[in-house]
């Protein structure tokens, strides 16, 4: 192959990268959601811990274990933000549903008894 057929090989498999990426992304973002609804923090080590043993295991080369770890250190960052950002948003759309709410008399009176007038217990790693 040439230089060019070899990069045209890499051009295409980036964009596959990128849809792989964006389908983790999507995956990461309802966990987000689930752990916002059911009060899970953001950060699991043990559950990175899984990840890394997976990839490396699945690895056959010729990245080094140890670099393809560093990725994924990455890709974690990165999806934890995402998650970190779901459970923002989560708050702050139950923060603005309250805060509306709060306006009105009868509103107060019927969410008195809600759990979510309640301050945040702070499920941040």
């Amino acid at each position: 192959m040439t230089i060019e057929e070899l990069r045209l090989r890499i051009d295409e498999l980036d964009r596959q990268l990128v849809e792989l990426l964006s389908e983790r992304a999507r995956a990461a973002q309802t966990i987000g959601h689930l752990k916002a609804a059911t009060s899970l923090p953001v950060y699991e080590p043990n559950r990175e811990k899984i990840i890394y043993a997976n990839v490396r295991a699945a690895n056959k080369g010729p990245l080094p274990d140890i670099e393809l770890t560093h990725i994924y250190e990455r890709i974690i960052d990165v999806m934890r933000s995402l998650q970190k950002n779901e459970l923002a948003s989560e708050r702050n759309a139950r923060q603005t549903g309250h805060a509306a709410g709060a306006q009105s008399p009868q509103r107060q009176e019927s969410v008195a008894g809600d759990p979510c007038g309640s301050p945040e217990t702070g499920n941040e790693p």
